[in-house]
């Protein structure tokens, strides 16, 4: 199909663009690599009369680190993530997320804030940002404010950004010492989407025991979560591969997960069990 009639803007500079946004209201949207949107558009689930390209703006588009944090441009691409050597340094979680998104074309194209900002329930980006209690700036022409991963996802596709602001930047702090990290998902065979992704996060005290753990889950259900039952089952406990087992089959506590044509309720619950299992595992092991 083709997207209904639209009309196109290119801004040079953020200013422009959110200028442009005020003008010309809510029935207009940011794009930038456009994986996201546009084949919506072309189902006619997204109808925008407006289309306001910010691909272009340079000073969107950088990683940066200093003080202890990595902060991202909403328009870097996932490819420049995924190959970045300050991420995979100091999150590589990051860098594993960003590698199984899609395909070669898709993580040259789309990007990291298009994908946040869109908030697929199966999307890869939500549950790292989880993990990491990333920050994200939102800009508007009245000023910036910083919205925690946690509260970013409110629903299916649904964010906490206002009408007239943009995604501007992701902001991660660096993990203490003794921290191990990971992303692993069951990927669609052909869109690439997880069905289930689990990333998560283990930092060991000096006795080796839990000090801090933090796993965010997407695919399983209408917004990536932080699955609180499993953090709450390791917190300042000895790991061990029981423990483990037991606390990962909390991964589905209270969620009513997603059903559709991909895969059932029921598979996903197994799904976000044994993923959870292994993502602490191999996180414990990296933090060892």
């Amino acid at each position: 199909m083709f997207p209904a009639e639209f009309q196109y803007h290119r801004a040079t500079s953020t200013e422009q663009a959110l200028t442009l946004l005020e003008q010309l209201g809510e029935d207009a949207k940011f794009i930038a690599g456009g994986q996201s949107l546009l084949p919506m558009m072309k189902i006619r689930l997204a109808q925008p009369s407006h289309l306001i390209d910010i691909g272009a703006i340079a000073d969107l588009s950088y990683i940066r680190q200093s003080a202890g944090t990595i902060a991202i441009g909403a328009c870097t691409p996932h490819a420049d993530v995924a190959s970045s050597p300050q991420i995979a340094q100091g999150l590589p979680m990051l860098v594993e997320c960003a590698g199984e998104i899609g395909d070669v074309q898709i993580r040259n194209r789309g990007t990291l804030g298009g994908s946040l900002a869109h908030a697929d329930p199966a999307a890869d980006y939500p549950a790292a940002m989880l993990a990491l209690e990333a920050e994200i700036s939102a800009r508007s022409r009245h000023g910036t404010r910083t919205i925690k991963a946690q509260d970013f996802f409110l629903d299916l596709m649904t964010t906490a950004l206002a009408p007239n602001e943009l995604l501007s930047e992701v902001r991660v702090n660096l993990p203490p010492p003794h921290t191990g990290m990971t992303y692993l998902k069951f990927r669609h065979p052909a869109s690439g989407f997880a069905t289930v992704g689990v990333a998560a996060l283990i930092t060991l005290d000096d006795k080796g025991e839990c000090a801090a753990v933090r796993v965010g889950i997407t695919g399983l259900a209408a917004k990536a979560f932080r699955a609180a039952a499993v953090e709450n089952a390791l917190t300042n406990r000895p790991l061990d591969p029981q423990v483990i087992e037991q606390a990962a089959a909390h991964a589905d506590d209270a969620i009513d997960p997603l059903s559709d044509l991909n895969a059932s309720a029921d598979f996903r619950r197994h799904l976000a069990r044994v993923l959870t299992r292994r993502a602490l595992t191999q996180a414990l092991a990296r933090a060892r």
